[in-house]
């Protein structure tokens, strides 16, 4: 190859024009021309060698697995994706997407950064793809909208509700790409009613392991469409995405339900669950008054339009929380969505936000959660929750379609979602071992993890057990897709 295969806009930042590229024998970028050379290709966008640049790659949010890629690049198409995976397929170097999403108050800041908690989106010294290069909002119409990978679920957000338009299913947390929760599942407090966020996507434009252009639905292409949702960046990078998008009601109203009692607690939220009467339904496990214990709440959530009130009584018939401690709570659909920016300030301005966290994040069968909640409250304490969330409510499983969104059997589960913001010098690695220990014990009773957390150890034995009869279906699209194996190798499911 010549050297005018690399683009001046392409310039290697911090290395000068002299880096020519990819050492076969020596596996490492080269900064002379030579026979062993291979040249990257035309890029619209930029490719990063060495820098700071390249060092903000190198850990992600949960700050527990650190490691630089040899190249980050920042698409300026479409065809760069394909181009560098093409490329790295040819000589094998590793390729993970990296949303760099965050908020407003992070955005211009250098704040923003991968969301994955446990190393998923790290390219164990290959490349970096930077989702940002890929962020636009690409149409809104009523009932859909097609966006690229990169935007963020804020972004569409606001931009389908300027229309009228907003996703069916939320994270609770919504500067995430969009990309990223539709590799992991996506999961929120609308799970009851329309699945995980995978559930609503209509098409996906991917870039496979070889660097082919992909239109997937599940009219066409299906295979792959079905082995990329949910499938841990396994199969192929989503690019672009058409999906799925319901009228806004204006107000949210919003209960929160006190439970002192383990039992009343499931009884009354697998209750709500089948009768479906609110619009969300969540739960949390906090710390009592006293600091003594574990309580229960049910944040449950109306939806209704401006100037009609809902019917508070009988939304709340037949439900026993605490004699007198339920509270209501009036906002706008955007205020509710939104709430969890002003939690996220908080943890960055108590210096919370950028420390080691230890999430596990769990679905357990509706026949073990009890036995389960209560064997994880005998064993975490205040401090290992620090100043984060326990997640704990339940779903119907027919309502999550997506194959890779692998779910206990039964018909309902439970979400265990331990969201811990420790404080400093916590005992991380005790942490992680208790993860291991609860993720064992959650198997035992037939649960699964989902693939954002912190679970070490996993082995190719942990992964075959929790794809069960999906290993070979995953394993084939993995071969078939991604033949070379370069395609996120931080979740560790090929290469444990």
């Amino acid at each position: 190859m010549s050297r005018s295969g690399l683009s001046r806009r392409a310039l290697i930042a911090g290395a000068g024009a002299a880096v020519v590229g990819w050492n076969t024998a020596a596996r490492s970028w080269a900064a002379e021309p030579g026979t062993q050379i291979a040249e990257l290709p035309l890029l619209d966008g930029t490719v990063t060698l060495q820098g700071e640049g390249l060092e903000r790659f190198r850990g992600d949010f949960g700050h527990l697995v650190t490691a630089a890629p040899r190249a980050v690049l920042r698409p300026g198409s479409v065809l760069d994706v394909q181009k560098t995976i093409a490329f790295a397929h040819r000589h094998r170097i590793p390729v993970a997407v990296n949303g760099q999403s965050g908020d407003a108050a992070v955005v211009g800041q250098g704040g923003l950064e991968s969301h994955s908690n446990y190393g998923q989106a790290n390219p164990r010294g290959g490349i970096a793809i930077d989702a940002r290069g890929l962020d636009k909002i690409v149409s809104i119409r009523p009932g859909q909208a097609v966006v690229e990978a990169g935007a963020t679920w804020a972004q569409l957000t606001d931009a389908g509700l300027a229309q009228g338009w907003v996703p069916p299913c939320l994270t609770d947390y919504l500067h995430l790409s969009v990309g990223g929760t539709l590799s992991v599942g996506g999961i929120g407090g609308a799970v009851q009613h329309h699945g995980m966020q995978v559930d609503t996507v209509r098409e996906l434009e991917v870039v496979t392991g070889t660097g082919e252009l992909v239109t997937a639905s599940r009219e066409r292409n299906r295979e792959l469409f079905e082995a990329v949702l949910a499938g841990g960046g396994q199969a192929g990078i989503i690019v672009r995405a058409t999906l799925a998008l319901v009228a806004v009601r204006e107000r949210s109203t919003v209960f929160t339900l006190a439970y002192d009692d383990l039992d009343a607690y499931l009884a009354d939220q697998e209750r709500v669950l089948a009768d479906g009467r609110f619009d969300l339904q969540v739960g949390n496990v906090v710390r009592s008054a006293d600091g003594r214990r574990w309580r229960y709440t049910a944040e449950l959530v109306a939806y209704g339009q401006a100037g009609r009130a809902v019917d508070r009584e009988a939304l709340l018939a037949g439900l026993n929380p605490v004699a007198g401690e339920t509270s209501v709570v009036e906002q706008s659909w955007r205020e509710y969505a939104f709430r969890v920016d002003a939690f996220a300030g908080y943890l960055r301005a108590a210096g919370l936000w950028g420390l080691a966290k230890p999430w596990l994040s769990l679905f357990l069968p509706a026949s073990g959660a009890r036995a389960f909640m209560e064997e994880a409250a005998r064993v975490l304490t205040a401090a290992d929750l620090g100043a984060g969330l326990l997640l704990f409510y339940p779903y119907a499983r027919q309502r999550v379609k997506a194959p890779l969104a692998v779910l206990p059997q039964e018909a309902v589960g439970w979400h265990f979602d331990l969201l811990a913001f420790p404080g400093p010098g916590a005992d991380t690695a005790g942490m992680l071992e208790r993860n291991r220990r609860l993720y064992e014990r959650a198997v035992e009773l037939g649960g699964k993890r989902y693939l954002i957390g912190a679970v070490p150890g996993m082995t190719g034995a942990d992964w075959q057990r929790h794809y069960g009869e999906l290993w070979e279906r995953v394993e084939r699209a993995k071969r078939r897709f991604d033949p070379a194996g370069i395609l996120t190798p931080g979740q560790g499911i090929h290469n444990t």
